[in-house]
């Protein structure tokens, strides 16, 4: 079965049932400070988790692209990836609550036990289930209501296991005790798929379990029963109850096929299908074939290679691509840093292969941006690595923490440093220099929960008026500088905007203050926000701006600034918020205008 066949069956399965199948949200959050990247399908459905009604209803289904970046160093193996589908569906609000369109536990876990036996011919025999133990501490009970569901599906009683909050409790901040004041979860139950063939790579365990970690058995799917918020002293239970599954589509198709590692799925078979003969290795293969998809993902969302945030990952991504290639493409390490602009050509092929293999349901990929990214990308890493050479001449002796510096600083992969190096790393060993990275690794995560703790979309003050500067920028670039200007993505935080558009050029002194002064004669005619909810075709009749090829659902939110749709200043496809009148913002200023990549603009500014 093809990653393809499984998506389009759960979202037809779930249509089928009352749900109506809504587009994937983009990577980058538009007004989330919380996190870097979309992680989870319902990440970007937290306001109305939370209560705030949804323009397409109460039951929701979905296909929402991923992207996590705590295990970039773990791809490599049968079963990590970076970027992912995750297959979702919602329930937003239930009949305990008045609101009869909403489900519960036993709707729930039906409709997915079905959709694997009945949909895509996974054996019930091979599935272990998990459940909620409960936290007498927190007051939190319990699910014994899961497992009593599960046994009344078929699920043997040995084959359903109760852990604690460490497994079976769900919210982005993980357990209950890491959640911030206003922070939603609840428990969840997990299904797992048994493998029942052995790959020559992967070891089972002999005393084995479903959250054991060899590789035995694999998690495809997560239903929370999200009920509870977090408040001062403990928890409180939410106006309504939800429903929020996610499934990972490339680990149900491997359970689909009894194929315990994902990278035999069809689509990563066609991208790995794309590189050179000459890069036999797995490891290497499984690298290039995740990271070049998420590269193409992330860049077709307006991410671009930088030394901070979300350009930071990707950057990563990218050089860990390239020195994995010149690992296994140069004859001799001592050529690392003159290897041909060939490589270059074989990753064009990489990227077109990413986006053919999704075109159909990902229209907007942008093949072309991505290959620009990347040749800039790829001379600024050989320039690194000329320089990292430089480093280890300079260097006495090498050991782990110096290896590990050079990897961060320079993108030298341990055996390119044992290999430079010589006598200076004779004492460099492998497990001390994972030690090191682990311990880098720790610090390092321990840092992002520090800066990205929360969960909440942002609604401050300040964010909201620049969510609604922005469109008021867009329309302000337009009349600037030609209707070719279009959004690429866009950043707000409660300090500043940050908008990425279409542009050929660097924009003169003389463009930016005309862009400012349209903005700010916008905001002295106190011109009205208004929101409404609109049939998609009717949306787009009325000309408001939108991703041209993006999937959009039937019914779409559609903000406008003016006092009449139909002339009004502006329009776009956005699901808010945004402050009621133009004349709250304040001054609009432009700060600085550089480019992002070819074609590509970034404007920062700030209102005062």
């Amino acid at each position: 079965m093809t990653l393809n066949d499984v998506r389009k069956k759960y979202l037809k399965f779930f249509a089928e049932r009352g749900h109506v199948v809504i587009p994937s949200a983009s990577l980058v959050p538009e007004n989330d400070q919380t996190t870097l990247f979309t992680g989870s399908g319902m990440q970007p459905l937290l306001p109305y988790l939370l209560g705030r009604p949804h323009p397409a209803g109460q039951r929701l289904a979905n296909s929402q692209k991923c992207f996590r970046s705590e295990d970039i160093e773990a791809v490599g193996d049968n079963r990590h990836t970076t970027f992912f589908e995750m297959l979702g569906n919602w329930s937003l609000g239930d009949p305990s609550t008045g609101v009869q369109a909403g489900y519960w536990k036993e709707e729930q876990l039906k409709w997915f036990l079905a959709f694997l036996t009945e949909e895509v011919g996974i054996s019930k025999e091979r599935l272990a289930v998990t459940c909620f133990e409960g936290d007498e501490k927190l007051g939190l009970p319990r699910d014994t209501e899961s497992a009593q569901v599960w046994q009344k599906l078929g699920i043997p009683k040995e084959r359903i296991f109760f852990y604690g909050a460490g497994k079976n409790w769900w919210s982005r901040s993980g357990v209950p005790e890491n959640m911030p004041v206003g922070e939603p979860g609840g428990p969840d139950s997990e299904v797992f798929y048994e493998f029942t063939r052995v790959e020559h790579d992967i070891k089972f365990g002999e005393h084995c379990h479903p959250n054991c970690d060899c590789g035995r058995f694999m998690e495809i799917g997560n239903s929370v029963f999200m009920e509870y918020r977090k408040i001062e002293n403990g928890f409180e239970k939410l106006s309504q109850r939800n429903v929020d599954f996610g499934g990972g589509l490339e680990r149900i198709t491997a359970a689909a096929n009894n194929e315990p590692d994902v990278f035999k799925v069809d689509i990563f078979q066609k991208i790995i299908s794309n590189l050179p003969s000459a890069w036999r290795d797995t490891r290497l293969q499984r690298i290039v074939a995740d990271h070049s998809r998420a590269i193409v993902f992330l860049i077709s969302d307006g991410v671009y290679p930088s030394n901070k945030g979300a350009g930071y990952i990707l950057r990563r991504l990218m050089r860990r691509v390239f020195a994995q290639i010149q690992v296994h493409q140069a004859t001799s390490f001592s050529g690392l840093d003159t290897l041909p602009q060939g490589v270059q050509a074989d990753l064009q092929a990489i990227f077109t292969a990413v986006v053919h293999a999704y075109e159909n349901f990902y229209p907007r990929l942008d093949v072309s941006t991505v290959n620009t990214v990347s040749r800039d990308e790829w001379e600024k890493f050989r320039e690194v690595f000329r320089k990292g050479r430089k480093e280890i001449q300079k260097m006495e002796i090498i050991e782990a923490r110096e290896a590990f510096y050079l990897s961060e600083s320079f993108g030298l992969s341990y055996e390119i440093i044992k290999d430079i190096a010589g006598e200076k790393a004779l004492n460099l060993k492998k497990e001390k220099f994972d030690e090191e990275f682990k311990k880098h690794q720790q610090i390092s995560r321990a840092g992002l929960e520090q800066k990205f703790k929360g969960g909440l979309a942002d609604t401050s003050e300040m964010s909201v008026k620049y969510h609604t500067a922005t469109h008021l920028l867009h329309q302000a670039l337009r009349d600037a500088l030609g209707t070719e200007v279009r959004q690429k993505g866009s950043n707000i935080t409660p300090e500043r905007l940050r908008f990425d558009f279409t542009f050929p050029r660097k924009m003169t002194d003389e463009e930016k203050k005309k862009v400012e002064d349209i903005v700010n004669e916008k905001i002295r005619e106190s011109l009205p926000m208004q929101n409404v909810i609109l049939p998609l075709a009717e949306a787009e009749k009325t000309g408001a701006l939108h991703f041209f090829g993006e999937k959009y659902g039937d019914q779409v939110s559609v903000y406008y600034i003016g006092r009449d749709l139909k002339i009004a200043y502006s329009k776009e496809f956005c699901g808010g918020p945004h402050v009621k009148n133009t004349g709250l913002l304040g001054v609009f200023k432009i700060t600085k205008e550089e480019a992002v990549s070819a074609g590509v603009r970034r404007i920062k500014a700030v209102l005062a």
